[in-house]
C-alpha cells in the first residue's frame, strides 16, 4: 500500500514538472515557424527586401535605373540580369547578391527575382515594332563622333557641356561617372528614365531615333569624361553581355 502511494506521488510530480516546463518564460508560442531566409521564394518579397532600396518599391523612382521599364526588359536577357544580380557591379553601388559571390541569396532566389520582374513588368510589343540598339555594344566607340551625337540628342536637357541644363542634371560629374559602368550608361541612353520623364533612344529628337553607332559613340564620349582612377574596370564591361544594368 505504501509502495503504491509512493508511485502515485512520483507520477504526480512528473506530471507537474511537465506542465511547469510548458509554461516556462521564453518558450515559443504556437505561432507558425519563422521561415529560413534561404527558403523564401516569393519574388515580390525578395524584390522588396533586396532590390527596392535602390530601384524603387515598384521598380521605379529609385536612385538606380528603372527595372519595371518594359523597354529595358525587351532589350535585356535573363542571363545578363542574372549576372548582375549574382555578381554585382564591382566599383559601383551594386553589390553581389548570390551566396557564391558573398551575398545572401541562393541561385533559386536569384532566378525567382528575375522571373518576378518579367512577370510583373514586361509587356509584349513593348518596342512598338521599332528595333532598339542592341543591349551590349558590339565594338568600341568613337568619342569624337560621340561628342557630336551628344550635342544633337542630349544637350537640350543636360546642357551644352553635359554639366546640367534646363531639364536635367550633369552627366559628366566625376562622382556619377565613377559609379556607373559603360554598360550602365549604354542602357540608360537606350531606355531613358521614363520614371523621371527622360526619353528613350527614339524620342530625344522626335522622328530621329539614335542608331546603334550613335549610342556606342556617345557612351564612349561620356566614358572619356570619367576620372582616370578605375576607368579601366569600367571600360572593360563595354562590350560584355555580362556587364548588365
Amino acid at each position: 500500500m505504501r509502495a503504491r502511494s509512493a508511485l502515485h506521488f512520483a507520477s504526480l510530480l512528473a506530471i507537474t514538472a511537465l506542465v511547469g516546463c510548458s509554461s516556462l518564460p521564453g518558450k515559443p508560442g504556437p505561432q507558425p515557424e519563422v521561415p529560413r531566409p534561404d527558403s523564401i521564394l516569393d519574388p515580390v518579397v525578395l524584390f522588396n527586401r533586396n532590390c527596392s532600396g535602390c530601384h524603387g518599391a515598384d521598380g521605379k523612382h529609385g536612385p538606380a535605373m528603372m527595372l519595371s521599364d518594359p523597354v529595358y526588359l525587351a532589350i535585356v536577357d535573363d542571363d545578363a540580369m542574372r549576372s548582375v544580380v549574382s555578381k554585382g557591379r564591382p566599383g559601383t553601388a551594386m553589390s553581389a547578391f548570390a551566396q557564391k559571390e558573398g551575398g545572401m541569396l541562393t541561385d533559386e532566389q536569384v532566378n525567382a527575382i528575375i522571373r518576378g520582374i518579367r512577370a510583373r513588368w514586361s509587356k509584349p510589343n513593348a518596342l512598338g515594332g521599332d528595333v532598339a540598339p542592341p543591349y551590349a555594344a558590339k565594338s568600341a566607340g568613337d568619342p569624337a563622333h560621340g561628342q557630336a551625337v551628344y550635342a544633337t540628342f542630349c544637350a537640350s536637357c543636360h546642357g551644352a557641356d553635359g554639366k546640367g541644363g534646363p531639364k536635367a542634371g550633369s552627366i559628366v560629374d566625376h562622382s556619377y561617372l565613377s559609379l556607373i559602368t559603360d554598360q550602365g550608361l549604354r542602357t540608360i541612353v537606350i531606355t531613358g528614365r521614363p520614371d523621371f520623364d527622360a526619353p528613350d533612344w527614339r524620342n530625344n529628337v522626335p522622328g530621329h531615333p539614335m542608331s546603334d553607332q550613335d549610342v556606342t559613340d556617345v557612351v564612349a564620349w561620356l566614358a572619356s569624361q570619367r576620372p582616370h582612377r578605375g576607368a579601366a574596370a569600367m571600360v572593360s564591361t563595354a562590350v560584355s553581355p555580362g556587364g548588365a544594368q
